[in-house]
């Protein structure tokens, strides 16, 4: 598959937090990422599969790399694990520092309005996807 054919993979919203996000998959500290379940279903998105790779796209939306998913679970929040919240490579040191930032993130009105639900919140039992990925070329 060609480069420009692959599917985006897109880190949050553009702005600020993408452009860290995709630094740190540049630099190789993020090698995971967490998305609600609920997220693939209100867009009827099947889920990623191992062996996909994905063309990452910053703010701007140009592919500036290429990953290929190695794990995907889906767990419920309360079982998200120290491992994953350390490879997501955003500096956390416990599972409640990542929980606490996912909170805000998926809680925001970007999220809420992606999800069509002004009042949506997470809890020990809300399903997460999360995602092992290696680097497998930068432009």
């Amino acid at each position: 598959m060609e480069f420009d054919d692959l599917p985006l993979a897109e880190f949050a919203f553009p702005g600020p937090l993408r452009d860290s996000l995709v630094a740190a998959i540049l630099s190789g500290a993020k090698t995971s990422t967490s998305a609600l379940l609920i997220g693939y279903e209100r867009a009827n998105e099947a889920l990623p599969e191992v062996g996909e790779r994905s063309a990452v796209v910053d703010s701007a939306g140009q592919r500036v790399a290429v990953i290929e998913l190695i794990e995907v679970r889906v767990t419920r929040l309360a079982d998200v694990d120290l491992r994953h919240a350390l490879a997501e490579g955003e500096g956390y040191e416990s599972v409640a520092q990542w929980r606490a930032g996912h909170e805000a993130f998926w809680h925001s009105a970007e999220v809420r309005a992606e999800l069509g639900d002004p009042g949506f919140t997470v809890d020990d039992d809300t399903l997460v996807v999360t995602e092992r990925f290696r680097l497998v070329h930068v432009v």
